[in-house]
Parts: C-alpha cells; sequence; structure tokens
C-alpha cells in the first residue's frame, strides 16, 4: 500500500508511471507525496484502523506470553504452596488457580461458576490464592483472607470450601462486607477463632499477583501439573467463564 500511494504520489507529480524503486526525491516531490499520503489516510481511514487493531492484536498476544512465561518462572509456588488453600485432589493432573478478593464483585460473579466447575471435574484441583487487593479500601478485605488462610490450616480443604463458599453465598462485596459476617460463617465451617493469630502470609500472593503481570481480580490460570508450557498453560485476566470452561475441557480431555 505504501508502495502504491508513493507511485500514485510520485505520477501525479511527474505524469509519469515510474518502473523503478530506485527513486531519488527532490524536497518539493517528498512534500508532495506527503500531503497526497496524508489525503489518502484521511479519505480511507479503514486503513488507520486496520493498522490500529493489528498493533492491539500483537500488543495483547506479547503480553499473554509475558504472562504464560512468568507463570512457567513461578510454578513451584503455584503449585506447592503448603499453606495455600486448595479443593481436590493432590495428585491432580489439571490445575485452576485464582487469585481473588472476597470484597470483588467479579469473583463473586464467576464464585457459583468455580463451584460448579468443581463439582463437574472432581479430578481437576482448584487452589485458592487469597490476593485483598482492596485491603487498603476495605479492612475486611485482609481480615477474610486472613481467616481464609486459618479455615485451611485448621480444618484442611472441606472447611476451607465450607468458609469460602459460605463468605460468596452472603452476596456481601464492594464494601459490604463485615468482620461480623466473615467471623459468623468461619464459624459456622468449625474454626475455632481463640486460636486465630492474624497475619500477613496473604502479602506473598499480593506479591505473586504483582510478579505475573495481573491488574485485577479475578484472575486465573489453568496449566497441568507435569509438562507445562506456553502452549498448554492458560491465563485469565477478568471473570471470563468461556474461557476458563474451555480451558479445563481442553487440559482434562
Amino acid at each position: 500500500m505504501k508502495k502504491l500511494i508513493l507511485t500514485l504520489a510520485v505520477s501525479s507529480i511527474s505524469g509519469q508511471v515510474l518502473a523503478s524503486d530506485n527513486v531519488t526525491f527532490t524536497p518539493e516531490q517528498e512534500a508532495k507525496i506527503g500531503e497526497i499520503a496524508a489525503q489518502y489516510l484521511v479519505d480511507h481511514p479503514e486503513f488507520l484502523i486496520k493498522a490500529s487493531q493489528k498493533l492491539q492484536q500483537k500488543q495483547l498476544e506479547e503480553q499473554a506470553n509475558a504472562q504464560k512465561a512468568a507463570v512457567l518462572a513461578n510454578k513451584n509456588i503455584l503449585l506447592n504452596d503448603k499453606e495455600t488453600p486448595f479443593i481436590g485432589p493432590k495428585t491432580a493432573k489439571v490445575n485452576v488457580i485464582e487469585f481473588f478478593d472476597y470484597q470483588c464483585i467479579y469473583c463473586y460473579r464467576i464464585s457459583s461458576t468455580i463451584e460448579s466447575l468443581q463439582k463437574q471435574y472432581p479430578n481437576v484441583r482448584f487452589i485458592f490464592k487469597e490476593t485483598p487487593i482492596f485491603g487498603s479500601r476495605w479492612e475486611p478485605s485482609k481480615y477474610a483472607a486472613q481467616v481464609g488462610l486459618e479455615a485451611f490450616a485448621q480444618k484442611g480443604s472441606s472447611g476451607y470450601e465450607h468458609y469460602h463458599n459460605g463468605i460468596y453465598s452472603t452476596g456481601l462485596n464492594e464494601g459490604k462486607l463485615t468482620k461480623e459476617v466473615v467471623e459468623a460463617q468461619a464459624k459456622q465451617a468449625g474454626v475455632d477463632l481463640s486460636q486465630f493469630k492474624p497475619t500477613e502470609n496473604y502479602q506473598r500472593n499480593l506479591q505473586l499477583f504483582s510478579q505475573l503481570g495481573f491488574k485485577g481480580t479475578p484472575a486465573l490460570i489453568v496449566m497441568p501439573t507435569d509438562g507445562a508450557t506456553t502452549s498448554n498453560t492458560y491465563v485469565i485476566n477478568g471473570a471470563d467463564v468461556a474461557a476458563l470452561t474451555n480451558a479445563i475441557r481442553t487440559l482434562s480431555k
């Protein structure tokens, strides 16, 4: 297209169609070529739109590849951190890792889907990275994460599942979740709060969240336990139910 524009521009200036690419233009010709090229793009903005779309797609692909590379570099901490709550078999061949905040409305909206997928794919391990990104805005965000880690430490996967799903069942998020509600759900899950000593272990998840290039929650990763590569590792930014379901289905075949 650039060659066509230049040819047309020079033809309009010289009255000739040029057969050779080895052409030297005078300053006046270059100025005229610029004017014609600029006007052509004004008259045909679809070329600019197409170029912009290609650039955006390239940037998204580069971002996705960078995130996947970061995921693979941090595979061990993603899959094998003993303090991180999980639901499903330890020996699972497929893993779903979710970075989430109980105060996040989008995490709430996808929570029922994740709960359903756990039942649909009992051989998949679901790993929950407590990541209270709203902690500086809403204190219960951090408290819910701390209690979640305590629920797993005391009661294992079953107790954590009870607590985790219980918090979401309240429908409280975006600043509405309270310390009292968190404690009530913990007690229903069998957590002994008298033994609870709040820590900031969730800080490791916040750091990892940042290292992986995530900007918001939910942030999801679907990857195999063995033989993970950029081609069979899925990074999902946001509550994209279709992408999550497709990734699990693909790796579970």
